[in-house]
């Protein structure tokens, strides 16, 4: 299996949340600075940061780790933007489609720790040709 995280859909798509998690905590007042802003940004960071780690690591087992600390990270992020959107700073409306974004992020994290303890490939991977490879037994 190739340990290459930009390969990964749910790599790039967290990798990109990044960014648009900078771009919203951007314009929360300074009070938040501490509040909200710096947990938002750490868990956004967290996601991607803890795939490449995993991608990194020598057994499948240290790398499901890591991808399970990416979900509950990416976890975090989806509490702290509803609770963002319940203290005013933002409205649900707003927020719905980062939240949405989140909400795919953690299933497929999940999806991808799951067929790590299955043993197959994970059909999040990129295949050379950019096309979706398919979820497969590895072969022997």
């Amino acid at each position: 299996m190739s340990r290459d995280p930009n390969q990964l859909r749910v790599f790039c798509q967290a990798d990109q949340l990044v960014t648009e998690v900078y771009r919203y905590t951007r314009d929360l007042s300074a009070e938040e600075r501490f509040g909200l802003q710096s947990p938002l940004r750490r868990a956004a960071v967290s996601v991607p940061a803890n795939i490449v780690e995993g991608c990194s690591r020598p057994s499948e087992r240290e790398c499901r780790r890591c991808i399970n600390i990416a979900a509950g990270s990416a976890s975090e992020v989806r509490y702290l933007l509803r609770l963002s959107s319940r203290l005013g700073f933002a409205t649900a409306g707003d927020l719905g489609p980062l939240n949405d974004l989140y909400d795919q992020v953690v299933r497929a994290l999940h999806r991808l720790a799951a067929s790590m303890c299955a043993g197959t490939t994970h059909a999040g991977y990129v295949s050379a040709n950019g096309l979706h490879a398919e979820q497969r037994k590895p072969s022997s």
